[in-house]
């Protein structure tokens, strides 16, 4: 299956996230919340903000693919995913404004064209 491919990238990414999380914390002694540390805050959401929009994408990446949506829609459906959530994380981290309205109007871009391509193959 094409989308294994895909969440496997998905997950490595989200790991580095999380460890990005950890560095910081470790770093600047705090446990729970943020601290008021910016750095932390934006790993902390960057982190938060991946998991709250990767699981629907992959959900709905995997029910076209499994309807039989041919193989280079699902790359590149699976591609833009990738590529929006890495700038959408290095956005945040940088503080990059544009970069991350560009990477949320891909990621929606992704979850509207999904859910258009389901809700008309039925």
């Amino acid at each position: 299956m094409i989308i294994s491919s895909y969440a496997a990238l998905l997950a490595l990414y989200y790991i580095y996230l999380s460890i990005n999380v950890v560095k910081i914390r470790k770093a600047e002694g705090i446990s729970l919340g943020n601290g008021s540390h910016p750095a932390l805050e934006r790993a902390t959401r960057a982190h938060g903000n991946f998991i709250e929009y990767v699981p629907i994408s992959l959900i709905l990446l995997f029910l076209l693919e499994y309807q039989g949506l041919a193989s280079h829609y699902v790359h590149a459906l699976g591609g833009l995913l990738f590529i929006s959530r890495a700038l959408h994380g290095s956005a945040i981290s940088t503080n990059n404004l544009k970069a991350r309205a560009l990477s949320m109007v891909m990621t929606f871009a992704i979850l509207f064209v999904s859910s258009l391509i389901l809700l008309l193959s039925r």
